[in-house]
């Protein structure tokens, strides 16, 4: 592809009618500034992508918008010092696909600072197999170890396990040796999920009910990206001095939890923001998913989509339907 060249994008416009999406045809003068711009390769589908593409929620805070929060390429002209013609690049969030034209397209022009140099480890495809949700998964997993939550500390919990962050939170905990205690509502998926990594696989539903103050403790740490009842049963029942990172909101943005948690068992909740994290905290975050995520297990929970898909599978995101992670080929 030549710089002259038109390519495909999926649009987002809104108009008196309501919110319209639709393939088109648009040029490199139809991008937003930005000092790099990336021949496109792959990109994914996350819960935020479901949400844009729908319009269910007002993910999408500009108009026209190319949606697509996560993009893999190749870099095809450079302003910015950090890289040059050649390079292989990823992007996770930053506003992209929300304010700044994102990933669902042949072409994207975006500021530097927002990328990353692909690790040599990590292929294109495998770099969206992983996309947002591996990399929030990762920090999710740094931040219990920064917390002193090691494997001889006892079981991490991984809550909405057969989804993108759960799967690949049950892998990367598994390799580095933790006892893996896997939350899902689809009990169908404990091969799977027990093929991941996972020791024990539990039904969400005991998780689901109204939140006691202090619970049986069970796991010396636990990701959860579900929020709401769940994550305020995971506290209650989460071991004497232990952390919890929270990375999402699947059931609700509401906590109905209690302090006693905190101040008398000494328990930790770590947020976890993906979309603006600092450069070197995804640096970090993406070395370590070149060493601590087995590519086997990644191949295993992903499929393989052309980008053209992803109308289709946004619905299926939003209702819970996709297992693990999917790649989109542009």
């Amino acid at each position: 592809m030549t710089t002259t060249d038109r390519f495909k994008a999926l649009l987002i416009t809104k108009g008196d009618a309501g919110q319209q999406v639709a393939w088109t045809e648009l040029t490199l003068s139809d991008l937003m500034p930005g000092d790099v711009t990336v021949a496109v390769s792959h990109s994914t589908i996350n819960y935020k992508d479901g949400l844009a593409i729908s319009g269910k929620s007002p993910v999408v805070r500009r108009f026209p918008m190319i949606p697509g929060i996560d993009f893999a390429g190749t870099v095809i002209a450079s302003e910015n010092a950090d890289f040059k013609p050649g390079d292989a690049v990823v992007l996770n969030g930053w506003g992209v696909g929300e304010t700044h034209m994102g990933g669902y397209a042949g072409m994207a022009r975006v500021k530097g600072d927002w990328l990353i140099h692909r690790p040599e480890a990590i292929g294109a495809a495998q770099s969206m197999a992983i996309g947002t949700a591996g990399y929030t998964a990762m920090l999710a997993v740094l931040a219990l170890e920064a917390q002193g939550v090691t494997p001889d500390k006892g079981p991490v919990l991984v809550t909405g396990a057969s989804g993108g962050v759960g799967g690949i939170a049950v892998s990367v905990l598994s390799k580095l040796g933790y006892r893996v205690m896997a939350s899902t509502g689809r009990l169908a998926e404990a091969d799977y999920l027990r093929e991941l990594g996972a020791h024990d696989v539990i039904d969400r539903a005991e998780l689901a009910g109204t939140p006691k103050a202090l619970g049986k403790e069970r796991w010396a740490g636990a990701i959860d990206s579900v929020g709401s009842a769940t994550l305020a049963n995971v506290i209650a029942q989460t071991m004497y001095g232990g952390t919890i990172a929270a990375c999402g909101l699947a059931q609700g943005m509401d906590l109905p939890a209690s302090v006693a948690p905190f101040i008398l068992r000494g328990v930790t909740l770590c947020g976890i923001d993906s979309v603006m994290a600092p450069k070197t905290k995804r640096i970090v975050a993406w070395n370590r998913l070149a060493v601590d995520l087995d590519p086997a297990k990644l191949a295993l929970l992903t499929t393989t989509h052309p980008v053209e898909a992803v109308q289709d599978l946004a619905p299926k995101i939003l209702g819970g339907h996709i297992r693990g992670r999917v790649v989109l080929t542009i």
